[in-house]
């Protein structure tokens, strides 16, 4: 039985997240499929292991933990790897993860929703998205422009929590070559020995017909 469980399904860019860190730092983990599409996170029992229904969950020796800012944190502690060196640190990456969640993801998995699995099409929420969106990534460009990572020299979870969902960019359409300092820093990402994509790391894709 492996040493971490990651409630997750592929289409979920906070499940990759924590994924991601696990496979980056060595972790034995294996996925509890969630099937989001047909309703599991609302059903009781769903709701009995998270209150706010939500995906992922981890457990690890007997924790069960949810929301991916925490899961994240979490794991830099208990890998020991991709997390603060100093209270200063500690900090930066805490900042840069609750503007991910307010500001980042949040606009970015909603957008991607409506179009991708919802197929809305162009609406004036998708249109005030986008525009949200795209200040978001001009934010992130500026910050990269001349770092290799978010800290520095080398990745740490602010990091994985901000690439959750960009590697799915063909879903939301964002060209990556309007935002070259981000396009670098994914490369990077990337090239880091065990990297792999969230529809060859979790359970769930593609989805079938009747799920789309």
């Amino acid at each position: 039985m492996a040493e971490y469980t990651l409630y997750c399904f592929a289409q979920s860019g906070n499940a990759y997240k924590a994924a991601l860190t696990m496979t980056l730092g060595g972790a034995d983990w294996a996925p509890r499929f969630v099937d989001f599409f047909n309703g599991e996170t609302r059903t009781a029992a769903y709701r009995a292991i998270n209150e706010m229904g939500e995906v992922p969950i981890l457990e690890h020796r007997g924790l069960q933990l949810t929301q991916s800012g925490v899961i994240l944190d979490y794991l830099a502690g208990t890998l020991g790897r991709f997390g603060p060196d100093g209270d200063d640190e500690r900090r930066e990456i805490l900042r840069w993860l609750l503007w991910d969640n307010h500001k980042f993801t949040s606009y970015i998995a909603t957008y991607r929703f409506m179009l991708a699995f919802a197929k809305t099409g162009k609406t004036p929420v998708t249109e005030f998205l986008e525009s949200r969106i795209k200040g978001s990534l001009g934010i992130l460009e500026k910050h990269l422009d001349g770092r290799e990572f978010m800290l520095g020299a080398r990745p740490t979870i602010a990091d994985l929590s901000l690439c959750g969902y960009l590697f799915f960019n063909e879903e939301f359409g964002i060209d990556w070559a309007d935002f070259p300092a981000i396009a670098r820093w994914l490369d990077r990402l990337r090239a880091l020995p065990g990297w792999k994509h969230p529809y060859e790391l979790m359970p769930g894709h593609p989805l079938p017909a009747a799920a789309k």
